[in-house]
């Protein structure tokens, strides 16, 4: 067995394992022959393992997935190490929609809020677009903008909390990153953009390498760059929108995934997309599990958990390319 596929197969067994862990362990633990046995069978445990439980994990492992894909595409296209659906303000539009949406119409369908935050994504990726295309574009000046907007469209979220004050602990709890309350009515919003944009994010790896060498290589190989970007780029700001729109803004799992996917195995797209999916999931899954198990039965939102180990490590990320 090839290396790569030792790690794949490590990555896999591993989610396996803590997805196993995370059913048995909450306010009430259970032993691992009880949690076998509700899954297959039901039983007494059956509301809180297959309503409550279950449900959680496959959102926190979906989410993983669409987080990590859309950290990779986002840092393959633009070629900046510090790119992220999060930091470049792709969440932020999308959690600023959604979340408005929620406030402003409670009574909205899940099944609504992804095309909604889509619209958000979309809407300040082209902002940002905007700003750095008209003023000496360049990728560490595109991470600086995407920061920028990223923090003015937080303070645009915190603005609509203020005019709703009623309603803030609920979005509080959503912007923070959270999976409390999350069931199987909100895996179904979410599933379908997964199974067309992950396999498609895929067919763009090879171009990605080829991307990866300058634009005019690229050209000269064939690769339609102005094209790549915009397919890239639209199935990154899909994938991160609907992320959010399920659980809220889980931060830094954009940027944390990819790039342990590439020092585990390279730069090769091919080889990384799998790895950083893989990664992101057991990022996003661990995050969950110890929000619900730190201080039981209250609930620390995962993206508190995940903002504590990324936040770290972009600040070693800006000192590793400080003269980039």
């Amino acid at each position: 067995m090839s290396r790569y596929n030792k790690i794949l197969a490590i990555s896999f067994v591993l989610l396996i394992i803590l997805s196993v862990i995370s059913l048995s362990l909450g306010v009430k633990s259970l032993t691992l022959e009880t949690v076998f046995n509700t899954v297959i069978n039901g039983g007494d445990e059956d509301f809180i393992i297959n309503q409550y439980r279950l449900p959680r994990i496959i959102i926190s492992i979906l989410v993983g997935i669409g987080l990590a894909v859309s950290g990779v595409l986002t840092q393959g296209i633009i070629r900046n190490p510090l790119a992220s659906p999060d930091l470049m303000g792709i969440s932020g539009g999308a959690g600023l929609f959604a979340c408005s949406s929620l406030l402003i119409w409670p009574e909205v369908h899940s099944a609504l809020l992804p095309l909604i935050a889509i619209l958000g994504g979309f809407s300040a990726a082209f902002l940002i677009w905007l700003l750095n295309h008209f003023n000496h574009p360049s990728p560490a000046r595109l991470a600086l903008v995407g920061i920028a907007v990223s923090a003015f469209l937080t303070s645009c979220i915190n603005f609509i909390l203020v005019l709703h004050p009623v309603e803030m602990n609920s979005a509080m709890i959503w912007l923070t990153g959270s999976l409390w309350g999350r069931n199987w009515d909100y895996i179904w919003p979410l599933l379908p953009w997964l199974i067309i944009l992950v396999p498609f994010s895929f067919y763009l790896a090879w171009s990605l390498d080829l991307s990866a060498l300058g634009e005019e290589t690229a050209t000269s190989l064939g690769v339609n760059t102005e094209c790549l970007q915009v397919l890239a780029l639209s199935s990154a700001v899909a994938l991160a929108s609907v992320s959010v729109a399920v659980c809220g803004t889980i931060g830094f799992v954009g940027l944390l995934a990819p790039h342990l996917a590439r020092l585990l195995v390279g730069p090769r797209h091919k080889l990384i997309l799998p790895i950083a999916a893989l990664t992101g999931a057991l990022l996003v899954l661990s995050a969950d599990t110890l929000s619900r198990n730190l201080a039981p039965p209250l609930e620390m939102p995962a993206g508190v958990l995940t903002a504590v180990l990324g936040a770290p490590y972009f600040i070693f990320l800006l000192y590793r390319y400080k003269g980039w």
